[in-house]
């Protein structure tokens, strides 16, 4: 049989085109295809070995059972095998009338396994075998096997099996068929009660396995085994009418088995198992930190310091803040500006014109030359109803750059409230379910943890401490946008002032690890309930972030001895043998080895998911970070070079091969730097110089960025 690679996930679309569903298929390592026709679980084994054309014509028998065989429990007075016999040669002859592309398939796939002998039929003699066998060879290998069938008995059977079209004709013909070979199987039996014990010997002799004895009487046979033949015969005499129920030898169709422990064959047993698992739908309620909740918590602790240390511990970096307010207002005019010329333009270019049948008298002089006399009316549609999610990296490795990434949020946040886009600003943390110490009373107080969702096998697992702080929110009043906004700058400041701040921050709203993936699985849920509440017709998700997370755990099942009941516990993903299965899409995704492609990977689904959607990465990059960032997309040619030029000349750069619709990457070192052209009165022709290339640089690079922005959101 020629060999190949099988494309497993390839052939699990045409599983799912064949079927005309979206189908859950499995590829797994398990001996034989299975299809539920309850819970419509196909699962494939790794053919690993088997040709493509015999994969082919497997996937097509299994999604024949799919399509056609109901979902009932079988008659019990027919044993299984026979119903398979009769149901086979249904489900092919229907998947060749419905695809008869699939006829050739079939023809060459069957001509493969009967070559490599894989009925274990050898030198057998076809006459020999009874009826189900028979007519399992006939309808599978019939075009390479001569099979002969009396007339007057069997072939009325055969016509049955292939008149069959619904399931209850298959249920009457296997009745048939299996009422047949019993009755044969019975006749046998009798035939060799009656036989003379000189020529049952004889036969039996010829069915022992291994070589003949020397000792015995002259027929081959011990006196011992003339004794059991009498025995039998004396006490098989008297069975002949016993009913067939107490007959311990059943029919049995040995094709059948054959070809089951053939195909194992095909399995390579030496891999890991296929390991399929589902994004959790998390509860909101627990994951999500009310807006006002978090505020309320930020107020109580600066008060409480305010009290105590006066306003004065504020003064700096209240004023740094104002200070940037003001500047930052030609960007965001700047913003609002691009927004409404590309909205507009947006417009204009879906206008349509109309004739309206009235006659233009101006134009009445023009008759002799012009055919279009009557009144045009233009239909300019009204523009679609925006909104955005932020999604803010909240970890510890973000200290740095945390207020520069700041400042390029809340030029956008000031830019969505100026034009009226509805908004949301989260911040995924690991942090704010955690002790804290309670100052009314003195005293630790332990979390409330609640799970996000119902734990089971099969679930890729997030962690019960993972939340998403909403930060900032465009519901707020006017007043409480503004003291929200002075608290986050007050905690950026916090974390970015290297000589520290003369005020504290509270534990919840700490630095923590980076749970991305987290907060991409949570979006799931985020998006349609943003969407909802503020009718939006299309959505921007941004998110913010320096760097990338590892992967996540899935929860598997484990029984442990001191437990009566399993328990549901995490373990690491397999790359290259663990797929992300999104059932409403009908879609599977392979995690690959390198670790940024989960990020990746979660994206597209987001994507294929909310088609209205865009997703934009904002990427904070140092110097030394950026090549390797780049090569994470573009390891080798010119995309590569190019970008790495347009890093030199303008430190940004857009990558498009990402999950994300557009990933930014931007310079820490000049978002840094101040925009505005600012010297002091002695500074030299150098300084002066210096400080207006550099102030050049960051408004070059904002006006960059914020156009290209501009683009995707409009």
């Amino acid at each position: 049989m020629g060999l190949m690679s099988v494309q497993h996930e390839i052939k699990s679309q045409l599983a799912k085109l064949l079927a005309t569903e979206d189908l859950v298929v499995e590829h797994r390592t398990v001996e034989t295809a299975q299809f539920n026709v309850h819970t419509r679980v196909l699962t494939l084994p790794t053919w690993e070995k088997a040709s493509n054309v015999v994969y082919d014509m497997l996937v097509g028998h299994e999604v024949g059972h799919a399509l056609f065989t109901p979902d009932q429990d079988l008659p019990k007075n027919i044993p299984h095998q026979f119903v398979n016999v009769v149901e086979d040669a249904r489900i092919e002859k229907l998947m060749k009338r419905r695809y008869a592309g699939l006829n050739k398939t079939f023809y060459r796939g069957y001509q493969e396994l009967s070559d490599e002998d894989f009925f274990g039929i050898g030198d057998d003699d076809i006459a020999t075998y009874n009826l189900a066998d028979k007519v399992n060879l006939y309808y599978k290998i019939g075009n390479y096997i001569d099979i002969p069938f009396s007339e007057f008995d069997e072939m009325p059977i055969v016509r049955m099996i292939g008149a069959c079209e619904t399931f209850s004709d298959v249920l009457i013909a296997a009745e048939f068929l299996y009422k047949f070979c019993k009755k044969e199987k019975e006749k046998e039996k009798v035939d060799d009660i009656q036989m003379p014990p000189q020529k049952q010997g004889a036969k039996n002799q010829e069915t022992q396995e291994g070589p003949k004895s020397d000792e015995g009487s002259p027929d081959g046979g011990s006196s011992n085994d003339e004794e059991n033949v009498e025995n039998e015969s004396s006490n098989d005499s008297n069975t002949a009418n016993v009913p067939s129920d107490d007959i311990d030898d059943e029919p049995e169709v040995r094709t059948v088995d054959n070809l089951e422990e053939s195909l194992k064959d095909l399995v390579s047993n030496t891999s890991l198992d296929n390991i399929y698992v589902e994004i959790p739908k998390v509860n909101l309620d627990s994951v999500v930190i009310d807006n006002k909740n978090i505020h309320d918590t930020i107020d109580s602790n600066f008060s409480r310091q305010t009290k105590k240390l006066g306003n004065e511990i504020f003064q700096e970096v209240d004023g740094e803040y104002y200070k940037f307010k003001k500047s930052a207002q030609k960007e965001v005019n700047y913003l609002v500006k691009e927004f409404e010329c590309k909205k507009a333009a947006d417009s204009y270019s879906r206008a349509t014109t109309s004739r309206t049948g009235i006659l233009d008298c101006s134009k009445l002089h023009t008759y002799k030359y012009n055919e279009d006399l009557f009144k045009k009316v233009s239909v300019i549609p009204d523009g679609k109803n925006h909104g955005l999610i932020f999604v803010m990296d909240w970890s510890g490795s973000m200290s740095t750059v945390l207020k520069d990434t700041c400042k390029q949020l809340f030029n956008l946040v000031w830019f969505c409230k100026k034009v009226s886009i509805p908004f949301d600003v989260y911040a995924f943390t690991n942090e704010w379910i955690r002790q804290t110490f309670d100052y009314d009373t003195n005293q630790y107080i332990n979390p409330d943890i609640k799970p996000h969702y119902e734990k089971r096998e099969g679930l890729l697992a997030v962690s019960e401490h993972f939340s998403m702080m909403n930060i900032l929110s465009s519901k707020v009043s006017s007043k409480s946008f503004d003291s929200q906004m002075l608290n986050i700058w007050r905690i950026c400041c916090y974390y970015c002032n290297q000589w520290g701040t003369p005020y504290t921050i509270p534990e919840q709203v700490s630095l923590s690890g980076t749970p991305l993936n987290e907060s991409l699985v949570a979006l799931h849920q985020i998006i349609p309930k943003f969407q909802k509440e503020n009718k939006l017709q299309k959505v921007q998700c941004i998110v913010l972030t320096d760097g990338e997370a590892n992967a996540l755990k899935r929860h598997c099942e484990v029984q442990r001895n001191w437990d009566c009941e399993p328990y549901i516990g995490t373990r690491s993903i397999y790359p290259e043998k663990t797929f992300i299965r999104d059932r409403k899409l009908g879609r599977t995704y392979k995690v690959g080895y390198a670790w940024h492609e989960f990020t990746d990977l979660l994206l597209t689904n987001l994507k294929e998911k909310f088609s209205n959607v865009n997703f934009i990465g904002i990427r904070i990059l140092s110097s030394r970070d950026t090549n390797n960032f780049i090569k994470m997309y573009h390891p080798v040619g010119d995309e590569l070079h190019k970008l790495q030029n347009e890093w030199k000349k303008a430190k940004s750069f857009n990558i498009k091969t990402s999950g994300y619709d557009a990933y930014f990457g931007l310079s820490s070192s000049v978002l840094s730097q101040e925009s505005d052209f600012d010297v002091k009165d002695n500074a030299t022709k150098a300084q002066i110089k210096s400080a207006f290339v550099k102030s050049l640089k960051t408004k070059k690079l904002n006006k960059k960025v914020l156009g290209e922005f501009i683009s995707l959101v409009v």
